[in-house]
């Protein structure tokens, strides 16, 4: 179900990415796709993470407790992906939707990578046919604008 909701939630934000791509007052702004974006992140996502994480909070609290270097690896991860996600907004101008979705995609799929060497996380069923799910969506994608033209 989480694979399903992820590929439609990027599906959406393709969508909204062209729609902001080919409105020239909005073109000029990129940064607008952030002001429609945070928002679903903060009253979607970030409720539905702690539902799925039962007892993060708490977790995270012990383990800043036993280490305080934890807190400065939480910080420095939150920033890099605060201006990773920035300076993707920041090209929207300058790129298509399609594009953006292949790179997210990459950058989901290094994610992955990381966390498999790194964290020694298995490699599931489930885990792989999301992907691929991801993958044949963007390439139905492409189709389907190879087509419209």
């Amino acid at each position: 179900m989480m694979c399903i909701g992820a590929t439609a939630a990027r599906a959406l934000k393709s969508v909204l990415q062209g729609l902001l791509l080919s409105s020239e007052g909005e073109k000029l702004n990129s940064m607008n796709l952030l002001m429609y974006m945070a928002p679903v992140a903060v009253m979607a996502l970030f409720p539905a993470a702690l539902y799925m994480e039962k007892g993060v909070v708490g977790i995270t609290i012990a383990l800043a407790r036993d280490d305080w270097k934890f807190l400065i690896y939480l910080l420095f991860n939150s920033a890099l992906a605060y201006f990773v996600n920035l300076a993707n907004f920041l090209v929207t101008k300058h790129t298509s939707p399609l594009t953006l979705q292949v790179l997210g995609n990459a950058k989901g799929a290094v994610a992955v990578v990381i966390s498999i060497l790194i964290f020694k996380n298995p490699v599931s069923i489930t885990g792989m046919l999301g992907y691929s799910l991801t993958v044949a969506g963007v390439i139905l994608y492409t189709e389907a604008k190879k087509r419209s033209m």
